[in-house]
């Protein structure tokens, strides 16, 4: 349980540094494009009991615009009884009047399957613009997530970061 702790506590402190990094970014309008995405897991199995948490989150700016989001998800199972647990969210801005989207969603469909997803977008004229998208599905002893953050302006090809995360109780 402590190295579930502690995968959660390190996942938490560097998605909000990669939050305040790209928001301060599309503050004060700096020039560039940069993208990061971060993932981190953990399991542990006795006989008869199970618990695992994962997670990932990501965040890019370019210009005045920025995007994040994130997903964390978590079981825990004895013979007989489990739980499982899913959240996900995110942010866009854009500081130039620029158009800007968050959506997030979590579904379940009974017997500890859970999927959530955010998908977060700022634009800018000229074509600059920050996008960043994750997905966390937890089903059984399966646990997945993924994030992929973009960011784009004219002269160049978009600048692109993805993590995958996943644990598997069962092996």
């Amino acid at each position: 349980m402590k190295s579930q702790h502690s995968a959660a506590t390190a996942l938490s402190a560097l998605l909000i540094f990669a939050f305040v990094g790209a928001s301060h970014a599309a503050d004060h309008g700096q020039a560039g494009a940069s993208a990061s995405t971060i993932g981190a897991g953990s399991g542990s199995t006795t006989p008869g009991a199970a618990s695992g948490t994962i997670g990932t989150g990501g965040s890019a700016a370019a210009g005045g615009t920025s995007a994040s989001s994130m997903g964390l998800g978590a079981t825990s199972s004895i013979p007989g009884q489990s739980s499982s647990t899913l959240g996900t969210g995110g942010s866009a801005s854009s500081a130039n009047g620029g158009n800007d989207m968050s959506h997030s969603a979590v579904h379940g469909s009974g017997g500890g399957k859970l999927h959530g997803q955010s998908m977060d977008q700022a634009h800018e004229q000229g074509g600059v613009w920050s996008k960043s998208h994750t997905q966390t599905k937890v089903n059984g002893d399966d646990l997945t997530s993924r994030t992929k953050s973009m960011a784009h302006e004219p002269g160049g090809p978009p600048v692109k970061s993805t993590t995958t995360s996943s644990t598997n109780l069962n092996q």
